[in-house]
């Protein structure tokens, strides 16, 4: 089993939370007014709300924001994501560079960055394991995220396959409007189930790797949101729906940490955590401890193993390493067909579409506007 579930409360906050990120999203992508309200008026006042709260309003240091959500990591996710929302309403909506064929570049590049952030931290985990055990067999440490990981080999599987996904990312110019009245949607119609699915297992194991008190959440429901929508009203818009989905859970985690960290609807923790539901252990727990340690200077060292050991937790990697050599071989069976169909149209990949023909492209371009 991938996590230790104990109630069904925790399916049900699961349920809360898919349900909600489906809803938002459609309320953000099916008009201008709602795209607007969502991704640039509401980014606009949270900004607003940051500020004041490091200034002292709103409780200061101990609004839950500032205490438990305040490394570089969460803002830059939030704006990142939200960043790509506005720039993919400029392509569909035709707004100022949004018209410029370069700008077709930018779901791309802004995808690609996400990518490569997350290999970053992948890399980390791994080196900061490395430093304690001396190889890359597996040891604690602790994030400024408060997060206890256990990194190891599995991370630097995982970052080799998230540097071939970025060139899973096909056709990547050829953009278009959906064809419905609001223009709900930007459609990439080249980006198909086998991008998706790439996608998908290597980012849960990156989140299952590096966020792990998180990943109940974000890597679980927050990918299966844009990805069942996708499937089954919204084809060829999964990375709008991605882009979407990711801002929209990040202002909600961001403004109401406590809702995965206590109470009711604390997530779900993963296997790696071995015993720790049986020692009666909680995200909080875990938080709090990893949070002193970070703070304390002894985030990458042996402590945070003690630490660990201290709570009645011993580490299981075994679900840890099975994804990562999934998200591998899932991005190498990817990449294997596009250079299949590339060679075969006998074009770049990346310039040309090489999924045409194919149900998904076809379904998602029947949707384009002409």
């Amino acid at each position: 089993m991938l996590f230790q579930i104990t109630n069904l409360w925790q399916i049900l906050g699961w349920c809360l939370v898919f349900a909600g990120l489906i809803l938002m999203n459609e309320l953000g992508r099916r008009t201008k007014v709602g795209g607007m309200i969502i991704f640039v008026i509401i980014p606009a006042i949270l900004t607003l709300y940051f500020i004041l709260a490091h200034v002292g309003m709103f409780g200061g240091s101990a609004n839950p924001t500032v205490a438990y959500m305040d490394g570089w990591f969460h803002y830059f996710k939030l704006y990142a994501a939200d960043i790509g929302c506005v720039g993919f309403m400029m392509i569909k909506y035709k707004w100022g560079i949004g018209k410029e064929k370069w700008f077709a570049w930018w779901p791309w590049f802004i995808v690609a960055a996400n990518i490569m952030i997350a290999n970053v931290s992948d890399m980390e985990s791994a080196l900061a394991a490395y430093s304690i055990t001396g190889d890359f067999s597996g040891a604690w440490w602790c994030s400024n995220e408060g997060v206890f990981i256990y990194g190891g080999w599995w991370n630097v599987v995982n970052a080799i396959a998230g540097m071939i996904n970025i060139f899973c990312m096909t056709g990547c110019v050829h953009l278009y409007t959906s064809k419905d009245k609001n223009q709900s949607d930007m459609l990439w119609p080249d980006m198909t189930i086998w991008f998706i699915i790439a996608y998908d297992v290597w980012n849960f194991e990156y989140t299952y790797l590096n966020l792990p008190t998180h990943t109940w959440y974000c890597g679980v429901a927050l990918l299966l949101a844009p990805t069942f929508a996708n499937a089954l009203w919204n084809k060829g818009a999964w990375i709008q729906n991605r882009a979407n989905t990711l801002a929209i859970w990040c202002m909600w985690a961001q403004v109401v940490p406590l809702f995965q960290l206590k109470g009711t609807f604390a997530a779900v923790l993963p296997r790696v955590y071995g015993g720790a539901t049986e020692a009666g252990i909680t995200t909080m727990d875990l938080y709090e401890k990893a949070i002193a340690l970070y703070n304390a200077g002894q985030g990458k060292t042996a402590a945070a193993g003690d630490a660990i050991a201290a709570m009645g937790i011993t580490a299981d990697p075994t679900m840890q390493g099975f994804v990562a050599m999934a998200a591998l071989a899932a991005n190498v069976i990817c990449i294997s067909v596009i250079i299949r169909n590339a060679i075969r149209i006998g074009g770049n990949p990346y310039s040309n579409e090489v999924f045409v023909g194919t149900r998904d492209y076809e379904e998602a371009l029947a949707r384009a506007a002409k």
